[in-house]
C-alpha cells in the first residue's frame, strides 16, 4: 500500500510540475511553445533511452515497447498543452485539463461495464459543474481557444492513462511512446520554423519538463495505474491543480480569482464525494 500511495503522489507531483515548468517558460517568453514540445518529449525520450538500458529488465529489451497509437495520444496532449498555455494561467490551464482527462476516463468506464454508486456520481457531476464554471463565458473566463485546446489536451491524456492500464513493462512502454513521439513533433513543428526561438533558460525548463516530470513521471504513472480503477484513476488527477495553482503563486506571482477558488472547491469537493462513495462501495 506504502508504495502504491507513493507512486501516485510522486506521479501527480509531477503532473503539477509540468504545468507550471510550462507556464514559467512560455510566459516569460524564454522558448515558443512548439519549441517547448519538441524541447520536451525529445528530452524524455532520450532520457527514458538511458533509463531504460541500464534498469531496463532484460527481459523486456525485446519484448514490444510501447506503440505508436499510444505515442500519438502523448503527442496530441503535449503540443495541445504547450499551445494552450499560451493564454492560461498555471492553474486555470491544470483545472481544465484534468477536468477534461476526468470526463473522458470516465465515460470511457462507463462504456467499460464499471459502475459508479450514488456518492460517486454525485461527485463526478459536482466537479464537472466546477469545471463548466470556470469556462462559461463571462468577464472571467479563459479565452475558448485555449481552454478548447487544453481540453483537447485532456482528452488525449485520458485515452494515454486508460491505454496504460494494462501495461505490464512501465518503464519500457513509455520509453517505447516517447521515441515513437519524436518523429511526430518533429513533423508537427515544421510550420513554427519560422517562430521558434529559444534560450538557455527555456531549453532548461523545456528538459526538466520532459526528462524528469514526464519522463520519468509518466512511467511511475504507469506503473501506479495498475493498482487503480479508471474511475478512481480520473478522480485522483483532479488534486493537480490544487498543486498547479499553488505553484502558480510561488513560482510565477500569479493571483487566484474568486472564480478559480469557487471551481476549485467544486472540483476538488467532487472528488472527496467520488473517493468517499469508492470506498462505501
Amino acid at each position: 500500500m506504502t508504495k502504491i500511495i507513493f507512486y501516485t503522489a510522486f506521479a501527480l507531483v509531477c503532473f503539477a510540475f509540468n504545468s507550471i515548468l510550462c507556464r514559467l517558460a512560455l510566459k516569460s517568453e524564454e522558448i515558443d511553445a512548439a519549441g517547448f514540445t519538441a524541447a520536451r518529449l525529445i528530452s524524455g525520450a532520450a532520457a527514458l533511452f538511458i533509463i531504460f538500458s541500464i534498469f531496463g529488465k532484460k527481459e523486456a529489451a525485446a519484448a514490444k515497447q510501447g506503440n505508436w497509437l499510444s505515442a500519438f495520444f502523448l503527442f496530441a496532449y503535449a503540443i495541445c498543452f504547450s499551445f494552450a498555455y499560451l493564454g492560461l494561467t498555471t492553474a486555470t490551464g491544470a483545472l481544465v485539463l484534468f477536468g477534461s482527462v476526468q470526463a473522458t476516463m470516465i465515460v470511457a468506464a462507463l462504456v467499460k461495464g464499471e459502475r459508479p454508486g450514488f456518492l460517486e456520481w454525485l461527485g463526478l457531476l459536482v466537479a464537472l459543474g466546477g469545471l463548466i464554471y470556470l469556462v462559461f463565458p463571462g468577464l472571467a473566463a479563459p479565452p475558448l481557444l485555449s481552454s478548447a485546446l487544453m481540453m483537447a489536451a485532456g482528452v488525449a491524456w485520458g485515452f494515454y492513462t486508460l491505454r496504460g492500464r494494462a501495461s505490464q513493462n512501465p518503464l519500457a512502454d513509455t520509453n517505447g511512446n516517447f521515441l515513437r513521439s519524436v518523429p511526430m513533433v518533429a513533423l508537427a513543428s515544421l510550420p513554427f520554423l519560422y517562430q521558434i526561438h529559444l534560450s538557455a533558460k527555456g531549453i532548461l525548463l523545456a528538459v526538466l519538463s520532459g526528462a524528469a516530470a514526464s519522463g520519468v513521471g509518466y512511467s511511475v504513472w504507469y506503473a501506479a495505474l495498475k493498482y487503480h480503477t479508471a474511475t478512481r484513476a480520473a478522480v485522483l488527477q483532479l488534486s493537480v491543480p490544487a498543486l498547479a495553482a499553488a505553484g502558480g503563486v510561488i513560482f510565477l506571482s500569479e493571483t487566484i480569482t474568486t472564480r478559480l477558488l469557487l471551481a476549485s472547491a467544486l472540483i476538488l469537493g467532487g472528488i472527496a464525494l467520488a473517493i468517499a462513495g469508492r470506498r462505501r462501495k
